[in-house]
């Protein structure tokens, strides 16, 4: 990739590629060589409110949620067709960007962003209306019908861009909202590609605005309108707390994917290659930079000494190195403020008694001379009240706990005020299916990790947040209900008397 030419990107808004009204720019940095490679169109306030009044006389004026589901779902297969004619592109952008490996963007991001609008192309079914029987001395004709939440604006992460992007655009396009989204500047230089690729879609002006800016005030503006309808965020905590405050004012609906702190529960009866490799990809896969991140693992006594010894060993091979090399298996943290977060837990573990038995530090050599590189980080010895084991690093940082018996496995699972996600391996299906109805969670994997799929949903309990992405579920949440209730009794006996 030829990383000599700096581009530009700019905004889209009401159906046209357009610069900020400041004219101003923030510099995208290639993490695996701390170079500027790419410039994106700043947003100011008064272009977030461009935004805003596109989108509302987009929802109001427009045509598109009077199309049938049916006809909404063409523009968005044509989407998906479209991303894969130009994945290349997409997969390079994301990878110069956030430093994830060329190997995950081409055969992970970019595909499942693709399906993903393909996935929900083909709903219709929830938005027929159903008739509904109610018991009433006198008939009456009721019906309930599904409507779109009106403007819904759409705030996204720096991690998993084009995934996030079109876990949330797909299913509230098809609801029939219109949609303002507002991407992490840390990460946006594939999503303004995407936003260039549904523009020559010609999607009716103003169904989809994007929005990036490094403004925390035009962010703000976003979820304070009383022209937006609902905010559905992912990100973290604190910003999600301040989502919510901002929202209150406005009585807006929220959907909120927030921090994890998943365990990864392994008992001594499972098959050790593959709990091995599961754990690996749990806490290094996008350099632990992962909502879902197995960042605690909780291993049972009696496989304790044989299980570290391999993983440690595997940890040590892995190929750190630039993100856009496919040898490499382990790329750059993002920037170079979040590798001075990953290394200030490093010393806050240990400080607070655990054992760094594996990496935490900067690689040496001249070719991480300049990426934001960090070698994967393996603790021992962490009681689950440290600070490693209760707050989310979101890095490479694996925290090791041993347990004894499924009950303190569960007892020390359960105790975190994050609920996203969790993990278990055993071959004793009867057992995993007991443990899993126990776990605080909204996911749970048994034998495996990370399986996202379109039809399956995806969310939090406790401080990770409510609502669901993916499936029927994520789709219903940029809908409202509305009940039709019609007289049907015979003319001339009304079904409610006048009081007058």
């Amino acid at each position: 990739m030829n990383t000599s030419t700096i581009q530009q990107l700019n905004l889209l808004i009401n159906g046209k590629i357009v610069s900020a009204k400041e004219g101003k720019y923030f510099d995208s940095i290639n993490p695996s060589i701390g170079e500027t490679f790419a410039q994106v169109a700043d947003a100011t306030l008064k272009d977030m409110q461009a935004a805003i009044a596109s989108s509302r006389k987009s929802f109001e004026q427009g045509p598109w949620r009077a199309m049938t589901p049916s006809e909404r779902g063409i523009y968005l297969k044509k989407i998906a067709k479209a991303i894969r004619e130009q994945a290349k592109e997409l997969a390079d952008l994301e990878t110069l960007d956030i430093g994830k490996t060329l190997k995950q963007s081409t055969f992970i991001d970019v595909p499942t962003c693709a399906d993903t609008f393909d996935y929900f192309s083909n709903i219709s079914e929830p938005f027929e209306s159903k008739t509904c029987s109610i018991e009433l001395p006198s008939p009456v004709k009721s019906v309930v019908e599904r409507e779109p939440m009106g403007v819904v604006g759409c705030i996204i992460p720096w991690n998993y861009p084009l995934i996030m992007a079109a876990w949330k655009i797909a299913p509230a396009l098809m609801a029939g909202n219109s949609v303002i989204l507002k991407p992490s500047p840390l990460g946006c230089v594939s999503i303004m590609k995407l936003a260039q690729i549904i523009q020559s879609c010609d999607l009716p002006a103003g169904v989809l605005n994007v929005i990036p800016s490094s403004s925390h005030d035009v962010s703000a503006a976003l979820v304070k309108s009383l022209d937006v309808d609902m905010i559905s965020f992912t990100g973290g905590n604190e910003t999600g707390q301040e989502v919510m405050r901002l929202a209150a004012d406005t009585t807006k609906k929220l959907t909120l994917e927030l921090g994890g702190k998943s365990p990864n529960i392994v008992f001594a009866d499972c098959d050790l290659d593959s709990a091995i490799g599961g754990t690996m990809s749990a806490i290094f896969m996008n350099q632990g930079q992962m909502c879902t991140a197995g960042s605690r693992l909780l291993l049972e006594d009696q496989i304790y000494d044989e299980f570290m010894g391999k993983l440690i060993e595997k940890t040590k091979n892995l190929k750190v190195g630039n993100a856009d090399n496919y040898e490499t298996s382990f790329g750059p943290l993002i920037s170079q403020e979040h590798r001075d977060k990953n290394l200030a837990f490093i010393e806050q573990g240990k400080k607070d008694g655990a054992k760094l038995v594996c990496g935490g530090k900067i690689p040496e050599g001249d070719e991480y001379k300049n990426g934001f590189y960090f070698e994967p980080a393996i603790f021992e010895d962490v009681d689950n009240a440290m600070t490693i084991a209760q707050e989310e690093v979101f890095g490479p940082v694996l925290s090791v706990m041993k347990f004894s018996g499924t009950e303190e496995a569960i007892r020390i699972a359960n105790d975190t005020p994050y609920g996203l996600a969790s993990t278990l391996w055993t071959k004793d299906l009867d057992k995993a299916n007991d443990v899993a109805k126990q776990l605080q969670c909204g996911t749970v994997w048994i034998n495996t990790y990370g399986g996202f799929y379109n039809e399956a949903p995806f969310g939090g309990y406790k401080q990770s947040g409510f609502g669901r992405e993916l499936g029927i579920e994520g789709l219903l949440e940029y809908t409202q209900i509305k009940h039709v209730c019609t007289d049907a009794t015979p003319e001339g006996k009304p079904l409610v008397a006048s009081w007058f």
